[in-house]
């Protein structure tokens, strides 16, 4: 299929089932984070799928490619990249599967049914506030910091809109964990599973993967730590096998 590119965009090979998507790389491209994110979350046959803030829609098709969900849905409140996520839907054949929503995180109860998803994902913004930042209206500052919406937005609307029972998979710094891990009790998803990810065995972990269920009973699984680089160049096995090589 034909897709038109607009000016300074790309068209990325995501090494797996021959999916591509189109990026900006002037604008925001996806990271890793995302892509452990998507290795990381559950989908179970037929489930349905919401990633909050999916950008570009990397984590909707990569889990249409690694999952047999039955239906996923990005949110995405800049139309720049809700834009280049349709277009990478069509590119991909995948617009039975995944369907691209402009819109607001903090509006999501309006847009979407309550208690609708089996699955929610996310890879928010990190930091904190405005600290730093010289255009709070570029998309890098929007997909980094909490300028249009904060955790405790992301982990709220989260609770809106899964089923009981629900997962909801995130990806997120350690630095701010004790702050992720009691807003997530706040809002009755029990944390479950955690996992660590390290940039090298011998540094500080940089990432933090976490899955919590909706209504779930107290008792949290910590995975071993997940290793990015066995050296300068050279990724883990385990993430090669995560980003599908």
């Amino acid at each position: 299929m034909t897709i038109e590119l607009k000016p300074e965009e790309r068209l990325d090979d995501l090494q797996r089932n021959g999916f591509k998507i189109i990026q900006n790389p002037g604008k925001f491209c996806f990271g890793m984070d995302a892509v452990l994110l998507s290795g990381f979350a559950k989908v179970k046959q037929g489930e349905k799928v919401l990633d909050l803030g999916t950008g570009t829609g990397i984590i909707p098709i990569l889990l249409a490619g690694k999952t047999k969900a039955g239906h996923l849905t990005g949110l995405e409140i800049q139309e720049e990249s809700a834009d280049m996520a349709r277009r990478s839907v069509l590119y991909n054949h995948l617009e039975d599967r995944v369907s691209i929503v402009e819109g607001d995180i903090k509006e999501a109860g309006q847009l979407f049914d309550l208690a609708s998803f089996d699955v929610i994902t996310s890879n928010p913004p990190y930091m904190t506030g405005n600290h730093g930042l010289t255009n709070p209206e570029l998309p890098k500052a929007i997909a980094r910091h909490e300028i249009l919406c904060t955790l405790e937005d992301v982990i709220g609307t989260a609770e809106k809109l899964l089923k009981s029972g629900g997962k909801f998979f995130m990806v997120h710094r350690p630095f701010r964990l004790a702050e992720i891990l009691v807003k997530l009790s706040q809002h009755h998803l029990e944390p479950k599973r955690m996992q660590l990810v390290f940039p090298y065995v011998d540094r500080e972990p940089n990432m933090v993967l976490i899955e919590a269920v909706r209504g779930g009973n107290p008792r949290m699984t910590v995975e071993k730590p997940l290793i990015v680089y066995d050296e300068p160049g050279v990724y883990n096995k385990e993430i090669y096998d995560i980003y599908g090589y």
